[in-house]
């Protein structure tokens, strides 16, 4: 009897052990097919920084990095927010937080003081060193000059570099900067993409040149080892997005003892990075502070190597079980307090209402997308103006017009570009705008410019059939060049063309415009004028071949008439 008790007890445990096995199995499963969707979770943040096997003589070094927050330092929905990623910095040991550009500027937030508010943020989020770029001189560089001795100054500091921006044969700002992480010596140097000559306005970085990236960073190379730096890494505001002419991928073929690229400019998104040439590691968490990068360095000070590095992206979802760094989110309140004294500034006078309704807007022409890109082609001097309606998103009342009011017209910090794009392509892009009418969208198009008469009862794709530029008949093989905001033109909306056509030139924020082009005019009394029309048009779109051919087809016929005549006489 108690043998058969003892038996029954040890088969009752096995079968615990099996089904607590199972449990384990399905667990661990679980959690790959986690790391498999490349989201990192607290627990393996905490995990992969507290390893208590690491080899002997071995150190830990996390980078956690940033690019292309176009000033989202604020959380929302999709915006990981500048304080939790000062609280997730603070809980990491031997961490260092770097950024690799166009963070000054963006959103009204951060235009509002012109970047320094982003500074200050940065500073006590602990920042460790930035690169600028291009967006980042979009209010010239005499101001980032500014902006980077706010920077490296007082309490919390951290340098502003890059090599390879030159005025008078000297670098503009610090071309390198080392860090030292338990006695290991990480080099730093920024590069900032040579399309900042075209890609803010030209006159914020009048007088600058941009050197080769390539030559630069192998002259940076040199110098850190020559400095003693143990790891090095290049903040590179470069891209890899193949219209460039120079990518990272090229930098890190063409440039040995690279360790590290962390990227920014094209917005890629690299869960886990790659490995480019010569073994160096490409890094990149796509765009808007939706990421939150980091690279893990395993160094060996024994033998002065690195023997690992592992690339993650912290995303929103994760970072939101977090609490954010107090200090910093109360930094935040005041900044907003202080910029709701600012908002409140006059700019200028409307003698009418302007109609931003989104019913209006998404459906026709209203005088407030007039004078929207009117704007437009006041700042960059374009032929043509589009603009899509989504992006406006208030009315304006009659009576004196706030900087609160620009700013809630144009929220979005979107930024304005020039492209040039055939009459036939032009044709194209408004066809896409009111395929939807009389249904409200977001990709209806507000002009300048440009008249456009269309025929709602004709098919999408077909309803265009009247276009006059500057009051004459487009010509559909011409070139002509046009503003649109950056949404449009990378392909937002889903409109054709603007994302296949190299961009000549970028500008400032539509809200800066708006705000410009008002306290240029002073009073503004705009109305409609009919520069959208629903309706039929005397001279409707066609190809230009076709009058040329209607002509010598009715020449053709009178004569083979008159043969005919000729014949039966």
């Amino acid at each position: 009897m108690k043998k058969l008790l003892k038996s029954r007890l040890f088969s009752s445990f096995l079968t615990l052990v099996m089904i607590l096995g199972l449990i384990t199995v399905q667990t661990k499963e679980v959690k790959a097919e986690t790391e498999d969707q490349i989201v990192t979770s607290e627990a393996n943040i905490e995990e992969e920084n507290d390893q208590a096997t690491l080899e002997k003589g071995s150190v830990d070094i996390t980078i956690l990095h940033t690019n292309d927050t176009h000033g989202r330092v604020k959380a929302d929905s999709s915006v990981i927010g500048i304080d939790t990623i000062s609280a997730i910095k603070k809980s990491i040991n031997n961490s260092i937080l770097v950024d690799v550009g166009d963070t000054l500027h963006g959103l009204p937030f951060a235009t509002m003081n012109k970047g320094e508010d982003i500074i200050a943020l940065m500073k006590l989020a602990g920042y460790d060193v930035m690169t600028p770029g291009n967006h980042d001189f979009n209010y010239g560089y005499e101001r980032l000059l500014e902006l980077a001795n706010m920077a490296s100054t007082g309490v919390n500091s951290f340098p502003i570099i890059s090599a390879n921006v030159i005025k008078d044969n000297i670098t503009l700002l610090d071309a390198n900067y080392i860090k030292e992480v338990d006695g290991v010596k990480l080099g730093f140097f920024g590069l900032t993409t040579p399309e900042t000559a075209f890609k803010t306005n030209p006159n914020n970085v009048k007088g600058l040149e941009f050197a080769s990236p390539i030559e630069s960073a192998k002259k940076q190379v040199e110098e850190l080892k020559a400095k003693g730096a143990d790891i090095i890494v290049a903040l590179a505001h470069i891209g890899t997005d193949e219209s460039s002419e120079i990518v990272s991928t090229m930098i890190a073929k063409e440039v040995e003892g690279i360790d590290i690229i962390i990227d920014g400019h094209s917005h890629s998104n690299y869960p886990t990075g790659f490995e480019a040439d010569n073994g160096t590691l490409i890094v990149s968490t796509g765009e808007y502070g939706a990421n939150l990068g980091q690279v893990i360095i395993t160094f060996n000070k024994d033998t002065n190597k690195i023997t690992n590095k592992i690339a993650s992206l912290i995303p929103k979802a994760t970072a939101a079980t977090l609490n954010p760094d107090e200090i910093v989110a109360q930094k935040i309140e005041e900044i907003n307090e202080a910029q709701n004294a600012v908002l409140s500034k006059v700019v200028g006078v409307s003698k009418v209402v302007l109609d931003g309704a989104r019913e209006n807007v998404r459906t026709g022409e209203t005088n407030l997308g007039n004078l929207i890109t009117d704007a437009m082609l006041y700042v960059t001097g374009a032929e043509i103006a589009i603009t899509n309606g989504g992006g406006i998103r208030a009315t304006i009342n009659a009576g004196e017009i706030t900087k609160q009011d620009v700013v809630s017209v144009l929220p979005f910090g979107n930024f304005i570009v020039t492209k040039y794009l055939t009459g036939a392509q032009i044709k194209d892009i408004l066809e896409h705008g009111v395929k939807d009418y009389p249904a409200t969208a977001g990709h209806f198009p507000h002009v300048a410019g440009i008249n456009f008469v269309f025929d709602a009862e004709k098919a999408p794709g077909e309803r265009i059939v009247s276009i006059k530029i500057n009051g004459k008949d487009i010509d559909m093989d011409a070139k002509y060049l046009v503003a649109a905001n950056d949404f449009m033109a990378a392909g937002g909306d889903d409109y054709p063309h603007f994302k296949d056509v190299k961009t000549e030139n970028e500008f400032q924020a539509l809200d800066e415009a708006l705000e410009e082009y008002i306290k240029y005019l002073g009073e503004v009394n705009y109305s409609k004028e009919d520069r959208i029309v629903v309706g039929k048009a005397e001279n409707p779109v066609e190809n230009p071949e076709e009058p040329f051919n209607k002509a010598y087809k009715n020449y053709f016929f009178l004569y083979a008439f008159f043969m005919s005549k000729n014949d039966i006489f």
